[in-house]
């Protein structure tokens, strides 16, 4: 796909993978709609970039009215046909099935990681969908792409992942089965699963993070950059035959029982 006069919106687009994927977009001529809760990183990466190439919505994935104003945005700045759902959450963390008191999990707390991961992510999946649906074809009868984010958590969680991995793996499962109810219309969709990759989300400097998680990672060793993340996000784009596919992007690590 020729990106020339194309927009996309990315959610979770002001920070970590997905201001990654908005940087590698503008960079290659897309218009790109950040799409994430936070105003003032967002509002600062819109400045930094210039608003006539990427422009800043507040945005809750999960309220699909929120949802579908940035989507109407981004599909104002050009041919929309490119939506990468690359949001995250700061709450949570890791947690057993059974505490050492042997007590359940919080059903709630499972419940809201699955929302943000894997109902989020599906309602990015619809609303892009019905929106690069109403574009014109270009070569092949194509309209668009849709790039959702799992994780190599998605196929060896580790202990306390429960929630997360059950969420990405759903992420994956949807993968395929979007990609052929979207196929006559010539809407691809991929999946990245991402290995460790440094974000603020690991709130720590990035000297600490690479001693502590870099040195697992069998080549290169060290942690992913976002900007990794963005160009796969790009190339997948460019590339009309990806479509269906899970691609791990992780330097072949593989995550063990700790």
């Amino acid at each position: 796909m020729d990106l020339t006069g194309v927009s996309a919106i990315v959610t979770g687009g002001a920070g970590g993978l997905g201001e990654g994927t908005v940087r590698r977009l503008v960079e290659a001529g897309v218009k790109v709609v950040i799409a994430d809760l936070s105003d003032e990183h967002g509002k600062a990466l819109e400045a930094e970039l210039g608003a006539e190439n990427a422009r800043f919505v507040s945005t809750n994935v999960l309220d699909s009215d929120s949802l579908q104003n940035a989507i109407d945005v981004a599909a104002s700045l050009g041919a929309f046909r490119i939506a990468a759902a690359a949001h995250g959450a700061t709450e949570g963390g890791l947690s057993r099935i059974l505490d050492r008191e042997c007590n359940p999990y919080d059903l709630d707390s499972f419940r809201r990681t699955i929302d943000i991961y894997l109902t989020g992510t599906f309602n990015v999946t619809r609303l892009a969908a019905a929106a690069i649906a109403k574009t014109e074809p270009i070569a092949s009868d194509q309209r668009g792409v849709i790039v959702n984010t799992a994780s190599i958590a998605a196929f060896e969680g580790q202990p306390g992942q429960s929630a997360y991995s059950a969420a990405k793996g759903g992420v994956v499962g949807l993968g395929l089965v979007a990609a052929r109810d979207l196929s006559k219309l010539g809407i691809r969709v991929m999946t990245i699963a991402p290995g460790t990759f440094f974000t603020p989300a690991f709130r720590m400097e990035r000297e600490d993070a690479e001693a502590r998680f870099g040195t697992a990672v069998p080549n290169p060793r060290r942690m992913g950059s976002p900007d990794e993340y963005g160009l796969l996000v790009r190339q997948i784009a460019e590339n009309d035959y990806l479509n269906g596919e899970c691609i791990r992007l992780d330097g072949a690590l593989r995550f063990a029982m700790k």
